[in-house]
């Protein structure tokens, strides 16, 4: 192989996790020619799309895999929590490279702690899975959707008199740098009492064609094998509850030694009705946890 041709979109956030990806591949193969293509997907052409309301998972997929499937590229770069549970066939994940922080980070304006923000204070957020969670603990909060990049994000925070705070990722955060850009802003973890992060958050998935031998050769040379096993303990818990970004799932893994511990819930869109499942398992049975999560919650 003279090159290899990575597809991401052109989201500042997506091209920090191709360099990622490319800054590893280079450290393993320093004479392999790296090359990246920006194509423009669904979620990126129609941004007045709710997320919620059409589905989500794909929206920032789909011509990205079309692409892979016919050749045009080799390798694309997802986040992992963009991707849906079921590949197209002919596609798999060929490796996911070291985990970024899953948590969720509250951004507020005044609030020195979550439990602080104002009665009935507005919270900008697009992902029903923290709006359930949000109203699951305050009932009292305003959600209202707020769409746009991470810096966009913020921004509109920084704009807009009537918000208090947003709800972003601390993965895309420490990517982009962000934390000491919006100085006037205060930041706190969301603990997993809180908030439970999205299936795969943090995490970031290289797939490619599952005929293509060569790439997926490469690309073993810079999965993590911790995180790629969290990861699949995550996403097998949403395929069995048979969800997407329609329905609030959250579900986080971590690993020690030979043992995964995953912690997953689902809830109501109001957030009134959650139900939670801790599990542990060995780390050679990921689906294995997952479907038992699951079984936990749907029983």
């Amino acid at each position: 192989m003279n090159a290899l041709v990575i597809g991401s979109r052109g989201s500042s956030l997506a091209l920090a996790q191709v360099e990622i990806v490319r800054g590893l591949l280079a450290k393993a193969h320093p004479a392999l020619k790296l090359e990246v293509k920006v194509i423009k997907t669904s979620g990126d052409q129609f941004n007045n799309l709710s997320l919620s309301a059409d589905g989500g998972k794909g929206l920032f997929t789909k011509e990205i895999e079309d692409q892979l499937l016919r050749g045009e590229i080799h390798l694309a770069v997802h986040s992992m929590k963009d991707l849906p549970t079921v590949l197209p066939d002919g596609l798999t994940i060929g490796a996911v490279p070291p985990r970024e922080d899953a948590h969720d980070v509250l951004v507020a304006k005044y609030a020195v702690s979550f439990d602080a923000l104002p009665r009935g204070a507005i919270v900008g957020t697009s992902s029903i899975r923290r709006r359930a969670q949000l109203l699951a603990r305050r009932p009292d909060l305003r959600i209202v959707e707020i769409r746009g990049n991470v810096e966009t994000r913020l921004r509109k925070l920084v704009e807009n008199s009537k918000m208090e705070s947003i709800v972003l990722a601390a993965a895309g955060l420490n990517r982009l740098n962000l934390w000491n850009q919006f100085g006037e802003l205060l930041w706190h973890d969301l603990e997993h009492d809180v908030m439970i992060p999205a299936v795969g958050q943090g995490a970031i998935a290289c797939e490619a064609r599952t005929d293509d031998k060569e790439t997926l050769e490469l690309l073993s040379t810079i999965s993590d094998e911790s995180a790629g096993v969290a990861v699949e303990a995550e996403r097998a818990f949403l395929r069995a509850m048979g969800g997407g970004c329609q329905v609030p799932y959250a579900a986080h893994a971590t690993v020690e030694a030979e043992e995964i511990f995953l912690v997953a819930a689902s809830f109501s869109p109001d957030g009134k009705d959650a139900k939670r499942a801790e599990v542990v398992g060995l780390i050679a049975n990921p689906r294995e946890v997952g479907a038992r999560a699951a079984k936990q919650i749907l029983g």
